[in-house]
């Protein structure tokens, strides 16, 4: 089980609630790694930081390179920074994957947010897999899919996450996706501004 790949095609699968943005989807994918990577016991959180352990690694090759990307010396790194480099162009990365798999394939003539076609996956098991924890309300997947707006936000009639380790991941992709959308809003009153600006000139 991979929950990053099983949100990147429920991200492909479901109809968001929201306008689904890469970066958003970005966080929530390393967000879903350092949460498989402490499942597995491949890293440990020391306070809000993420420690490498040394047990064999992930089978899987994107999380295999998550792993291989940790920070091991001391003090280690921030849950919320490896959420940001991690993240940058990770959704690409794991379509990309999906697609030369075979899991994707691509319809030209429609838009989607990813590229300038239409994805239509695959009947494969691995998307048999994503749905019926999508269908099982998951928690922890549905709490990242929550966050960058795949669904409604959660209430209490979902599912609860009550680990704490996962709770503590779940938090630091909530506030990223919200610092991310916090920098959108700001360039687009800079953006309006300077337009204001020019046109005034």
């Amino acid at each position: 089980m991979s929950t990053p790949r099983d949100l990147m095609i429920v991200a492909l699968d479901v109809a968001p609630s929201r306008p689904l943005g890469r970066g958003d989807l970005s966080l929530a994918l390393a967000g879903a790694e350092a949460y498989d990577l402490l499942r597995t016991g491949t890293l440990r959180l020391r306070g809000d930081r993420l420690a490498p352990l040394t047990p064999p690694g992930p089978e899987d090759g994107l999380l295999a390179e998550a792993a291989a990307a940790l920070v091991r010396e001391e003090p280690y790194e921030p849950l919320p920074d490896w959420l940001w480099r991690r993240g940058r162009g990770l959704s690409s990365a794991y379509l990309a994957a999906l697609e030369a798999e075979g899991q994707v394939t691509w319809e030209r003539s429609r838009w989607l947010p990813f590229r300038g076609g239409r994805t239509v996956l695959s009947d494969t098991e691995a998307r048999r897999r994503a749905a019926y924890r999508w269908a099982a309300d998951e928690p922890v997947l549905l709490a990242l899919a929550a966050a960058v707006g795949i669904r409604e936000e959660l209430t209490p009639a979902d599912p609860a996450v009550t680990d704490d380790t996962a709770l503590t991941v779940l938090a630091a992709v909530h506030d990223a996706v919200m610092e991310l959308e916090a920098v959108r809003q700001r360039r687009a009153l800079e953006a309006a501004a300077f337009a204001n600006v020019w046109r005034g000139a």
